[in-house]
């Protein structure tokens, strides 16, 4: 019996008791389009749609293990990190990283929902010194934007700004995510070495959007993982998310969780970005 070849990718992000975000979301979205996901855990929380309640985490030498583990037995096509909680986690996870052969989507988690610092200072500067500069593509939204850049958003094109500021520290490319911004419409910036690309599409009124950074750069990953060029891998997955917002099953008192258990593919192999597409992508803008 011949072996099947998949998309392999190696999550090192926290444990969402919820499930709505963090490594079950991220599971959950690898799993909606075929992916392989392994997981290093970082820290366990214990939440749900009002909010997290309590917080453990992990010491940084079970998560070097845990990254060993995988990488040196099943191995990784994209490594997708989300939070890391403190600066001995960043750094270790930057060591062990560093010189594999896998593509890194970095969501650099630092700010809550709340408007809460998910990690200090030094974490921060580890963060900006580690781990962007060996980045493929970095997903923050506004406020991580403008905390890491020190730039003020306000609109696209300080958002754009902000993304070729996070390129010149050393990520190959930035997914600026605009759902801070006011307006009718998303938009979001895809900046590379190579392009700069303003994306749109509907804005939902919902809440139950708990995850969706999360999911973004796990639909993100899990596409390059089965070989799509960057700006098609970012465009599947805002689709993704779109449909998992627009059809999300309304789960719990607050913020809900999205739908990911979304059919991506149909019976002929086609996603459903083919036809009646909302998104569009305005080139070099």
């Amino acid at each position: 019996m011949s072996e099947i070849n998949v998309g392999r990718v190696l999550i090192i992000a926290g444990s969402d008791s919820g499930g709505g975000a963090g490594i079950q979301a991220d599971i959950k979205t690898c799993a909606a389009f075929g992916v392989y996901a392994a997981t290093a855990i970082t820290a366990i929380t214990a939440q749900n749609t009002l909010g997290v309640q309590s917080v453990e985490i992990m010491s940084p030498e079970i998560v070097r293990s845990q990254i060993r583990s995988v990488l040196d037995d099943i191995g990784a096509d994209v490594i997708k990190i989300g939070m890391l909680a403190n600066q001995a986690i960043i750094e270790v996870v930057a060591e062990e990283i560093e010189d594999h052969n896998a593509y890194v989507v970095l969501d650099p988690v630092m700010i809550a929902t709340s408007g809460d610092k998910l990690l200090d200072d030094g974490a921060i500067g580890a963060l900006k010194e580690k781990l962007i500069p060996i980045c493929d593509v970095i997903t923050p939204n506004v406020p991580e934007a403008a905390n890491l850049t020190g730039i003020e958003i306000e609109g696209v094109e300080d958002l754009s700004k902000a993304g070729q500021a996070l390129v010149d520290m050393g990520a190959y490319a930035a997914v600026m995510k605009g759902g801070h911004l006011k307006g009718k419409t998303i938009v979001d910036v895809l900046i590379s070495e190579e392009e700069n690309a303003v994306m749109t599409a509907p804005y939902i009124r919902s809440r139950h959007t708990h995850g969706t950074g999360c999911t973004l750069a796990s639909a993100i990953a899990a596409n390059m993982a089965l070989g799509a060029p960057l700006d098609e891998a970012v465009n599947a997955a805002r689709e993704f998310v779109f449909e998992a917002i627009r059809s999300a099953p309304k789960l719990g008192k607050g913020n809900g969780p999205l739908n990911h258990g979304l059919v991506f593919k149909d019976e002929g192999g086609e996603s459903s970005a083919d036809e009646g597409n909302p998104f569009a992508i305005l080139k070099d803008l």
